[in-house]
């Protein structure tokens, strides 16, 4: 079966709904030893009509994340809150059980949004899912999100250079990461450390310490 044929019923068939191993709480729809994406090549993927699969793991930065806000609802109680680069959907699932107003979730991979739906629904939540590039963009949300974003230099300043702007006006930024090379450490307020469950064929090891930050925004230009 192919994605194009039916994207939700690819991710059942290549997918096991499971607990979270970090918020067990939670229950996505993950790759493990019955359905091993990690273990194709990009043509295999390619061949499935898939690129990327990050949908189909529970990230380290996600998983804190997602702990973080359930173990501290009032972070997002009530509030209007964006996901960036969501992925499987873990944090805006954990932010919508913690009561927030209003979760959108944005990745720029139409499976990741399916994934997302489907994940949703699992945990009896509603959250936006929105396929498109939001970097730049402001919404007005109060809390946005973001895991594991700082594993590519480029990538981790345009992302961050954007967060700053959000956060000068009053967003509260919380990223979820378990030392990527590209994380600003000097601009970040740590809020939480966790021994994260992690998937020993993606990391190289079966548990990674991770960190929950806040964003300090730097000064206004003026």
């Amino acid at each position: 079966m192919t994605v194009r044929a039916d994207p939700a019923a690819f991710i059942r068939t290549h997918a096991r709904l499971q607990p979270v191993g970090h918020a067990p709480e939670l229950r996505l729809h993950l790759a493990d030893d019955t359905s091993p994406l990690w273990r194709l090549g990009e043509s295999e993927l390619a061949a499935l009509g898939v690129v990327d699969p990050y949908w189909a793991f529970a990230w380290a930065g996600g998983q804190a994340l997602a702990r973080h806000i359930l173990d501290h609802p009032a972070l997002v109680a009530g509030r209007r809150v964006l996901d960036f680069a969501t992925g499987s959907g873990i944090a805006a699932i954990a932010a919508a059980r913690a009561g927030a107003a209003e979760v959108a979730a944005v990745d720029i991979d139409p499976l990741a949004i399916t994934a997302l739906g489907l994940n949703a629904a699992a945990n009896a939540v509603a959250v936006e899912g929105i396929c498109a590039d939001v970097i730049g963009r402001d919404a007005g949300w109060d809390v946005i999100l973001a895991g594991d974003v700082c594993y590519e230099r480029s990538l981790a300043e345009r992302v961050i250079a954007w967060l700053d702007r959000l956060g000068r006006r009053g967003a509260r930024v919380l990223i979820g990461d378990p030392g990527r090379a590209w994380l600003p450490r000097d601009r970040l307020e740590k809020l939480a450390e966790y021994q994260v469950p992690v998937a020993r064929e993606l990391e190289d090891m079966e548990v990674r310490r991770t960190a929950v930050w806040q964003l300090r925004p730097g000064p206004t230009a003026g």
